[in-house]
């Protein structure tokens, strides 16, 4: 009888690259399902002429199991189901809350739309590259466009802060400009010989929390 005992890597990583039912995926299903009510109670709240705690709750409850589905990953092994699966969540969830912002009359259509656009163009590109076999590497621009995104769907929200339109727009802008760069970041980072390499590599989250690269 062998003595072996598995690595704590070993220990930890419950699934292989190609495994589609994950507790992260899981959560990550869970979260697009909880996302219709709270996008509705979003527009909804147009015709109340506020937000309520509620929404700012359904938010934050959504952001919270965003960081669950990534340390659940991280814990029981990435996949590469995953590493599709929780950024396009994650698109959908935030171009779906900045719609619904735009159309309350919070935030301008102009910024919304080009952030929307850009989603939607690097989905398709990273659809095109997966189908050469690559795996589009998470890259530190990335999740920090996606924390600002969050971060500010969740201050328009908070009810104390409606007096800050402000500094909605000014952090809106700021999205507008890390989505670009991140967008040239990550075409430059997965098109270079090393990052290439990192990409066609299995999906290893690095950072210990925040939204993944979007």
């Amino acid at each position: 009888m062998s003595d072996a005992t598995p690595t704590p890597a070993e220990r930890a990583r419950r699934f292989g690259d190609t495994a589609i039912r994950t507790p992260a995926n899981a959560v990550t299903f869970s979260r697009l399902v909880f996302a219709i009510p709270v996008l509705i109670w979003i527009l909804d709240q147009h015709h109340h002429g506020h937000t309520n705690w509620g929404t700012f709750t359904g938010w934050m409850l959504l952001w919270v199991t965003d960081l669950l589905d990534g340390w659940l990953a991280r814990r029981e092994g990435a996949t590469r189901s995953g590493a599709f699966l929780d950024p396009l969540a994650d698109k959908l969830l935030v171009c779906g809350a900045l719609l619904a912002l735009a159309a309350r009359g919070d935030l301008a259509w102009l910024p919304v739309l080009i952030i929307v656009g850009r989603e939607a163009t690097m989905t398709a590109w990273r659809w095109l590259v997966s189908r050469q076999g690559i795996s589009v590497p998470a890259r530190r621009l990335g999740k920090w466009k996606a924390t600002v995104e969050f971060a500010l769907i969740a201050l328009v929200l908070f009810p104390p802060a409606r007096h800050l339109q402000n500094l909605w727009h000014a952090g809106l802008w700021l999205a507008v400009v890390l989505s670009f760069v991140s967008a040239v970041d990550l075409v430059a980072a997965t098109r270079h010989p090393a990052g290439r390499a990192a990409a066609t590599a299995p999906a290893r989250p690095t950072s210990p929390s925040g939204p993944r690269e979007m």
